[in-house]
């Protein structure tokens, strides 16, 4: 039984121009099977308005499509901190579940909540997976995890440790995303996608809300951002655009894109001109993360970095490797992923102002070997 709605009251295909209620528990376009986008427009408001807030990304309420949110563990506002000169890192590893996905799962959990699906379904390389099974206990939703076979063993451990079930998937990410997208056509399931839902979008959106809160109104000239499946570059770029929508900043910044040179779909196809990225193999990759052989949004990401003025870097394991190590030398302990930023930056640093994120802790995974 569906109970509350929402305050975004429809999701809008970017394709073909379907329309859904966001009150049903369609998780795609029924006509191209694509990512949903959301009919919204947020209506950011100054910094002087923020004061005496809630410190977490809810203070954002204007610019996010649900408030007076219930499922929150106090995610967001994560420090910022100077890497070297020109570059500072957001150390958005310091969330709930350590890492930046508690953005995005905040969010959609909480319009899970509303809907009062039967049970939600995920599927994950770890990081989302260990959100969504967080805030799915903290809403009390039961939560089932399709996990690729190979994901971290701790991060299995703190799926399981929040009450939710990890199903493991032989094969890789990709199989784990149909088998999760199977579940998803039962009736009475809420599919958690961080892809196709564009609820994780608006939350993580609120990275680029608090680098503009945190730089005293302004933006950097440089995003650096790691892609697999474009989740925090879609924010941003979402960000970016409702800001300046609103007057509150003058020029967007570049965006840099991160992705592991032996899966790069989106980067090989930036290269050609394409404007859309062809699937590529599996393959193994210290950056499991973002190892994503065939991005549904891919039309987006590339469309959002040309706009930016940005570019796509590669980073090979071995730079992955000293990248985690130099970070950690530095005291920020953080899984081979979240390292690839800094290790595109290292290797060509951008003009100007830069500030990467540092997406998840090196708890999860440990150092790569």
């Amino acid at each position: 039984m569906l109970s509350r709605m929402p305050e975004a009251t429809s999701y809008v295909c970017p394709v073909c121009e379907a329309r859904s209620s966001t009150s049903s528990l369609t998780w795609c376009c029924p006509r191209c099977r694509g990512p949903w986008d959301l009919d919204f427009t947020a209506a950011p408001t100054a910094l002087d308005t923020l004061a005496g807030r809630v410190d977490s990304l809810w203070r954002y309420a204007e610019a996010l499509p649900l408030s007076q949110a219930r499922v929150s563990l106090g995610e967001g506002r994560t420090p910022l901190v100077r890497l070297a000169d020109g570059v500072s890192a957001k150390l958005d590893y310091l969330m709930p579940t350590l890492s930046f996905k508690d953005r995005g799962a905040a969010v959609l959990v909480e319009l899970a909540r509303r809907l009062g699906p039967e049970r939600v379904v995920a599927d994950s390389s770890g990081n989302a997976g260990t959100a969504f099974a967080a805030y799915c206990a903290r809403a009390g939703l039961p939560c089932a995890v399709y996990v690729p076979e190979g994901t971290a063993p701790k991060k299995l451990e703190q799926i399981r440790a929040y009450g939710a079930r990890p199903e493991v998937v032989p094969g890789g990410r990709v199989a784990a995303a149909r088998a999760a997208r199977s579940a998803a056509d039962e009736p009475g399931v809420f599919y958690a996608s961080h892809v196709f839902n564009p609820y994780f979008l608006h939350g993580t959106k609120t990275y680029v809300y608090e680098l503009w809160e945190d730089l005293g109104g302004r933006l950097p000239d440089t995003l650096v951002l790691p892609v697999g499946n474009g989740t925090l570059l879609l924010g941003a770029a979402l960000a970016v655009a409702e800001l300046r929508a609103a007057g509150l900043v003058e020029r967007r910044p570049a965006l840099v894109a991160v992705q592991a040179e032996p899966v790069a779909p989106l980067a090989r196809a930036f290269a050609a001109g394409a404007a859309d990225a062809e699937p590529v193999p599996a393959a193994p990759t210290l950056a499991e993360g973002i190892a994503i052989p065939a991005p549904p949004r891919a039309r987006q990401i590339l469309r959002a970095v040309r706009e930016s003025g940005g570019a796509f870097r590669t980073v090979t394991d071995a730079r992955l490797r000293a990248a985690q190590r130099d970070l950690a030398r530095r005291g920020l302990f953080v899984e081979p992923t979240a390292a690839a930023c800094w290790a595109a930056v290292t290797a060509s640093p951008p003009p100007g102002e830069t500030v990467l994120p540092l997406c998840g802790a090196g708890a999860k995974t440990g150092l790569a070997p």
